[in-house]
């Protein structure tokens, strides 16, 4: 029997078993100038799993799209907290 190279493919990719996205919102602390923001978005696109990063300054608030196999939500805290902005996850 021959397996069609398709699924050959996507088994060995790994992306068959890939954790579906979160998208989690943050609570996040101190930004209080226009490149806070950056600074912030920065910090949580290092962590691993973080597909996507939207940051609104006036909310004071990131959205984060996170690969739960290969990231945690106590990584994208820590990320935020060692670059000087504490942050929650908002429930």
């Amino acid at each position: 029997m021959r397996i069609p190279t398709f699924i050959v493919t996507l088994l060995l990719s790994g992306s068959a078993f890939a954790g579906i996205p979160e998208t989690l919102t943050l609570d996040v602390q101190n930004m209080t100038c226009a490149a806070c923001p950056i600074t912030v978005k920065k910090a949580l696109e290092q962590v691993p799993g973080v597909s996507e990063v939207k940051i609104d300054y006036e909310r004071k608030t990131a959205t984060v799209h996170l690969d739960p196999d290969k990231g945690k939500v106590a990584m994208l805290t820590k990320a935020t907290a060692d670059a000087g902005f504490p942050s929650t996850v908002r429930k």
